[in-house]
């Protein structure tokens, strides 16, 4: 099971990336039918494609499975070309959500791919090993795949969604590097605690990879999780990477009161809608050793957020980020510029509004149509796709047409919301209590870093005042 390795913003900002917890479950699945199994999560181990091949050629696998986000697409082919090389005979198989929405074209992308697993996977996934187990190639009946056959591609019908997500095995994280999951020295754990979104917003394509019904695991299972990373392997501090925590509060507060029985020693961080917040759910969490919670507020304008479909309002989002800090905890939103039909008036209002609103810290992205998404369909539609490099579906890069603002307009205003919120005394003071100033030490240089090469071009022989906003207007 390999995560291939590619090129990571959040890494290169952060100097972190997360587990793929995806590949976890999985290898779970394999060990449970008696499969020897092994991991490479070539972004966090630093792998290159000769230190994967030597590593494939040395366990010499039946069976090869790839994840891949859209943006690392191209390096799941590389590793799918290598499997094939080392043993031409191995079943290579890819899933995560770009292999979900574009089986078909992935399949004509790589002819090395055999199989692409859509969706949800390990009930798939364990029909797959079985049939593989008993010399058996023949896929007709697997439900949820898309599968390469003498006379072309043939999609098989898709698979209904796990309805007791208990009934999942427990991530295989002794497979994982675990010690190589750290932000600096601190060390930490992910866990995953639910699955699918009942909201449709435009950008996400989460409600159609694992389904509009939410579905959770039971707050003791979640409880047996976090023993693990806290008893089996140390971690202290914890990334729920739930959509949607708090979708259930009621569940979310069980949770939290059972970390606080359990009286087990952890800080961790989750995420949650601005309507789907309370100050009686925020209190929990706080007790209970959360630090930061994750709003996606998207937008400061009112025509925006009905673009976008995210059924919230500006006035929501002050309300729950107030009732987030009165709770002790810090509040994290994001925000997406950029949409087709954004003016610059529309984006200049999120741009005031991440700092109107109260958060503590802001996340910006440029609105991306991955496919799946109904972004995607309208970008398709209206004929608004810039490119189809997927390697330039990062959410930094301006891959979708706007009618009113330029590329190069976007990517100016994408850096004026950085400058504006993080170099305003009020954060910056914050940073240096709460932080020991690792946002203006770390974080901040390395996303400027990162933005340097694309916004060459726009700042080429100038200078760049960061003192008023008119000021940037000037080069």
């Amino acid at each position: 099971m390999i995560s291939p390795p590619a090129q990571s913003i959040v890494k290169q900002v952060v100097g972190a990336t997360a587990p793929p917890l995806g590949l976890a479950y999985l290898a779970s699945i394999a060990r449970d039918l008696g499969c020897d199994v092994r991991i490479m999560d070539s972004l966090a181990e630093d792998l290159t494609l000769r230190e994967i091949r030597a590593r494939i050629k040395k366990f010499y696998p039946d069976l090869v499975g790839v994840t891949a986000t859209t943006s690392m697409i191209y390096d799941a082919y590389d590793v799918a070309a290598v499997a094939k090389e080392v043993n031409p005979n191995a079943l290579v198989m890819i899933g995560g959500p770009h292999a979900t929405f574009m089986a078909s074209e992935v399949l004509q992308e790589c002819k090395h791919i055999d199989v692409v697993v859509r969706g949800e996977g390990e009930l798939t996934f364990r029909e797959l090993l079985m049939k593989l187990m008993k010399g058996n190639r023949d896929f007709r009946e697997i439900l949820g795949i898309t599968y390469r056959v003498d006379n072309g591609v043939r999609e098989n019908p898709p698979r209904p969604l796990i309805r007791n997500l208990d009934d999942v095995p427990l991530p295989a994280y002794d497979l994982l590097p675990m010690d190589r999951y750290r932000v600096g020295k601190l060390k930490f754990g992910a866990i995953i605690t639910s699955r699918g979104c009942p909201y449709t917003c435009i950008f996400c394509s989460s409600s159609l990879q694992f389904g509009k019904k939410w579905r959770a695991h039971s707050a003791e299972r979640v409880l047996e999780e976090l023993r693990i990373m806290r008893y089996e392997y140390g971690r202290q501090e914890i990334e729920f990477l739930d959509d949607t925590f708090t979708l259930n509060k009621k569940r979310a507060i069980a949770i939290a009161e059972k970390i606080v029985e359990e009286g087990l020693d952890i800080s961790w961080s989750a995420s949650s809608r601005v309507n789907t917040f309370s100050r009686e759910v925020g209190s929990a969490m706080a007790r209970a050793g959360s630090h930061t919670v994750y709003f996606g507020i998207e937008s400061g304008s009112e025509r925006t957020l009905k673009f976008i479909d995210k059924r919230i309002t500006t006035e929501q989002a002050m309300d729950a980020t107030r009732a987030a800090k009165e709770c002790g905890l810090r509040a994290l939103g994001s925000f997406i510029i950029g949409f087709p039909y954004e003016t610059e008036e529309d984006i200049r209002k999120t741009i005031k509004f991440s700092n109107r609103v109260g958060v503590d810290l802001a996340q910006f992205t440029i609105a991306t149509p991955y496919p799946g998404t109904k972004l995607w369909d309208l970008a398709i539609k209206e004929n608004l796709l810039l490119t189809r490099n997927w390697r330039k579906f990062t959410t930094v890069d301006v891959v979708m047409k706007n009618l009113y603002l330029t590329p190069e307009k976007i990517k100016k205003l994408f850096l004026w919301a950085y400058l504006n919120f993080y170099l305003n005394p009020k954060h910056a003071l914050e940073d240096l209590i709460r932080n020991k100033g690792f946002i203006l030490r770390r974080a901040v240089p390395a996303a400027f870093r990162f933005l340097k090469n694309s916004l060459l071009s726009l700042i080429r022989g100038r200078y760049v005042w960061l003192k008023t906003e008119e000021s940037l207007e000037t080069y």
